[in-house]
């Protein structure tokens, strides 16, 4: 259920009349009513704007009575997914007392009306999440205090901005959404909106404002009049992603199947198949058929599919014969997650940063400000080749499957598989370097403001370890990964009895136990998740290395600790709770101690099919209970009454 107010006070314009005979105030609440408002209330003041808050528990949207815009522009502000709290912002300049907004990285984080390096204007209109009503009410009464000048949703979002609250910018483009004071200004409004196809401007909004090379130029240029097919046979955004996952799956097994018409197949295939992976974001846009599922499935089956591909290069390598074909899949696989890992975090860090940005004094200061300053300046300098590599070398999704279904066409799996990992690393190197300077500069903490136990993996040994205060949780982390690796190293180079070092390498990974409960509060603390996968997934390689596991089945047990991880990676993007059966996942302490028994046993193979098994069992029965058992019964619980229930 959602509400949209029509905020009339401080707006004349809202009696004027429009070119459909009613006035522009009754107009607009019928668009509400038209883009998906459940119950549309105008208002005429702020106090009586928050005593209705007071009495809602659901989204609210407010808007002044002055917007002209598209219904397409309001139905997009409601459905919008980047945030609970979402504002309408204009490109329009910051004139004539109006609102000016200073976004950073998507975030409104000032507003007011002599914004100096305002970025945009507020656009007269918000939706607000159910979270933050409390404080949309608090500031609905600030505002009420202040000078009556201008519009009163101005005051009020200027208000809300004031008290800290999170709001995220929807930016208008194609469409039109303009504020208007007088006739005249209702007249261009009016002209400049019949002058705009809103199912066009709509279809050529699925597309992302801003993608990567590949994308944007072999892909975009025509996944639109797959979006507009799609719809139009009614197929949904879920549907599109299994078609991907099929296509994908399909190019591995041919990838494992081997000769040139296989492979030149399995790189088409893998190329559409990036194709429907970028079209059904597009068709959720399109559509505005969001959810909290649909962005967890595109997030897991993304990672899914580019590791089962993997797998078939692995294999096809392998029966090419080169022995060392799987050995290259599990590198890149681990590779790749522990880059998304520190990628995940590292925009969690920067989002965080924008909410607290540094004193101006600071702005330019050594060379994490000077690299900050010249990012800055690259991403607004869009299409130029600075901008293009800038987007490219960081190895993005289009651009690695572009590289595999390149060089699997032309070569072979190994091929695909060596560029992939020295690509791969290269980018890893660029960006880790980078980051950290500017995360040194920036300093802020982010696994502070989330469940660090949750996103550290940590199992009960962990929270039982004694806490190691004069060394970070990174430092001991990092020392954790050199255990492992070393086991690793030496195991890879042939040395034989290496059964016996298996302990020595388990106790030096539980070392990052001993940072668990200590504070994660340095400059480069959003590094520890990522040194914990690498930790572990480098543990479980070297215990199968030296157990004489199948490669296969190593790439296997890794693939599932990926699932999991990426589950946790998912979930932190859209700030959800931890999964159901959390606990049972046993953490990475847990798993790499069992692991190491079966090690020293001998039966390493034995522990990796075993705990791989249990672990994917774990991970679907906590999908099924996510995502089918527990809304379920939430669904039912919401539609009992209040004291109501079934008799006996």
């Amino acid at each position: 259920m959602t509400l949209a107010i029509v905020l009339a006070a401080g707006a004349p314009a809202a009696g004027l009349p429009t070119t459909t005979g009613e006035t522009l105030g009754d107009r607009l609440a019928d668009q509400w009513r038209r883009a998906g408002a459940d119950t549309v209330r105008t208002v005429t003041d702020l106090d009586e704007l928050a005593a209705l808050v007071d009495t809602v528990t659901e989204p609210v949207i407010v808007s002044g009575a002055d917007l002209v815009a598209h219904t397409a522009v309001l139905k997009h502000l409601r459905t919008s997914p980047v945030g609970p709290t979402v504002a309408l912002v204009l490109t329009d300049p910051p004139e004539g007392g109006r609102t000016g907004v200073r976004e950073e990285r998507g975030q409104v984080v000032e507003a007011g009306p002599e914004l100096a390096d305002a970025t945009g204007v507020f656009g007269g209109a918000l939706r607000v999440g159910a979270d933050d009503l409390p404080a949309l009410a608090a500031a609905a009464r600030a505002a009420a205090g202040r000078p009556a000048t201008g519009p009163a949703v101005d005051r009020l979002f200027a208000a809300l901005t004031d008290l800290g609250t999170l709001t995220f910018a929807h930016r208008v483009r194609l469409l039109v959404a303009r504020r208007v004071g007088d006739a005249a200004g209702l007249h261009a409004a009016e002209a400049a909106l019949s002058q705009v196809d809103e199912d066009k401007a709509e279809l050529r909004l699925s597309v992302k404002e801003r993608d990567d090379f590949f994308t944007t130029y072999f892909v975009s240029t025509w996944s639109p009049y797959v979006t507009k097919a799609a719809a139009r046979v009614g197929l949904g955004p879920t549907g599109v992603t299994m078609l991907s996952v099929l296509f994908a799956v399909a190019a591995a097994v041919l990838f494992g199947v081997g000769g040139r018409p296989a492979l030149v197949t399995g790189a088409v295939l893998l190329y559409l198949g990036f194709v429907l992976d970028c079209v059904d974001g597009q068709l959720a846009r399109y559509t505005r058929h969001f959810s909290a599922w649909g962005g967890w499935l595109d997030t897991m089956a993304d990672r899914a599919k580019e590791y089962l591909v993997y797998a078939g290069l692995g294999y096809g390598a392998t029966q090419a014969g080169f022995r060392y074909g799987w050995a290259l899949a599990i590198a890149a696989m681990t590779l790749q997650t522990v880059r998304h890992m520190t990628d995940t975090w590292y925009g969690v860090l920067h989002d965080e940063a924008a909410r607290r940005p540094r004193p101006a004094a600071g702005a330019g200061s050594g060379i994490g400000g000077m690299l900050n300053a010249a990012s800055t300046k690259v991403q607004a300098d869009t299409g130029s080749v600075s901008y293009w590599l800038k987007r490219t070398v960081v190895f993005p999704i289009g651009e690695r499957w572009a590289l595999i279904a390149l060089a699997v066409a032309l070569f072979d799996p190994t091929v695909a598989l060596v560029a992939v990992l020295v690509w791969g690393t290269l980018a890893f190197a660029y960006t880790g370097a980078l980051r950290t300077l500017r995360a040194r500069w920036m300093w802020v903490p982010v696994l502070d403001t989330v469940d660090a136990t949750l996103h550290r993996d940590d199992g009960p040994l962990a929270g039982r370890l004694p806490v190691v205060r004069p060394m970070g949780p990174l430092t001991l982390a990092v020392i954790a990964v050199l255990g492992p690796l070393a086991l690793l190293v030496v195991a890879l180079l042939g040395a034989d009895g290496l059964r016996w070092w298996v302990p020595g390498a388990l106790l030096v990974l539980l070392v990052a136990g001993l940072g668990a409960g200590a504070a994660h509060n340095g400059p480069l603390d959003w590094l520890v998740p990522a040194a914990l996968r690498a930790g572990e997934y480098l543990f479980a390689i070297a215990v199968g290395v030296v157990g004489g596991a199948p490669a296969w089945l190593i790439f296997g047990y890794v693939f599932v600790l990926t699932l999991h991880h990426y589950d946790l990676t998912a979930r932190l993007e859209k700030r959800q709770a931890a999964p159901p059966l959390h606990p049972a996942t046993l953490g990475w302490d847990g798993r790499s101690v069992l692991l190491g028994l079966t090690g020293i046993a001998g039966i390493a193979s034995i522990g990796l099919v075993t705990l791989g098994t249990y672990l994917l069992v774990a991970f679907a029965a906590s999908v099924v209970l996510a995502w089918v058992v527990l809304p379920a019964r939430a669904t039912r619980a919401a539609a009992v009454p209040v004291g109501g229930g079934v008799r006996g």
